[in-house]
């Protein structure tokens, strides 16, 4: 099985009962963790997600709305006694955050904080019929979206989940996430905010359908919304007219990958 559950689909504001950027894949009996906004814990509480089991954390990028919640998740799993390694990928500069703020506090993990450094294109992680691949996206800063391809039936099947995370409207990440079964784009803006988008290296609705589309995907999950949006069904009827097998993402809610 490959599932994907949304624990937050805001951008960098928490507003109108949206959060900042989370979510939780679950590929057989394996939990990993990709972005991790400041509500991500509380998220977690809320829908009954047991952090124990996630021992592999990715982040895309380091706006605050995408991994300022992971300094206190850390904490968190050395307060609840955590003893089993946590495999971390990031962009190096993580590493020296973390340790930093680890430093300020006096503090130590009671466990052993695997960092996986990203700087190129590639695979990531691979084993027990889950690979994890990594992909350069247009973002102010270096981003990254990963890509998970799931073995099912023993061989028989691969199921493919792509994560785009910030990014303008880029047809070179089409390579990476071609002939995805779900995709997860990005969406801040409503195409008539098309050059802000562009401007602030985000996506508008229907950017997000055209590469969808162009990239021959079978369902297409938007997310990243601005909180100047409080009703976000014009996301979708938008990105519809491009791409009809398109959702907005909702928080709680875990979209089976088929």
């Amino acid at each position: 099985m490959l599932a994907v559950t949304i624990l937050g689909n805001n951008s960098a504001l928490s507003m109108h009962n949206r959060h900042q950027t989370a979510q939780l894949v679950t590929a057989n009996d394996l939990q990993f963790l990709v972005d991790c906004g400041e509500s991500t814990q509380e998220q977690m509480q809320r829908f009954k997600i047991r952090k124990s089991r996630i021992d592999h954390i990715f982040i895309s990028h380091l706006h605050g709305d995408h991994y300022y919640g992971l300094p206190g998740l850390l904490n968190s799993y050395s307060l609840n006694n955590r003893d089993k390694p946590l495999h971390l990928y990031a962009t190096p500069i993580l590493k020296e955050i973390i340790e930093l703020q680890l430093k300020a506090a006096d503090a130590k993990l009671n466990y052993e904080l695997i960092f996986h450094p990203i700087t190129k294109a590639g695979s990531l992680l691979k084993f027990d019929g889950i690979e994890v691949s990594c992909f350069p996206v247009s973002h102010r800063i270096p981003c990254w979206g990963f890509v998970f391809n799931s073995i099912v039936r023993k061989g028989s099947q691969t199921l493919k989940y792509a994560y785009c995370a910030d990014t303008k409207y880029d047809e070179n990440i089409l390579g990476f996430i071609k002939n995805a079964d779900l995709i997860y784009h990005e969406s801040t803006y409503l195409e008539d905010q098309k050059e802000k988008a562009e401007a602030r290296f985000h996506s508008t609705s229907k950017e997000a359908a055209r590469i969808a589309k162009k990239a021959m995907a079978n369902r297409l999950l938007l997310g990243h919304f601005s909180s100047k949006y409080p009703d976000l069904a014009p996301f979708q009827d938008e990105a519809r007219e491009i791409f009809p097998n398109t959702e907005i993402s909702v928080e709680g809610v875990s979209y089976i990958v088929s």
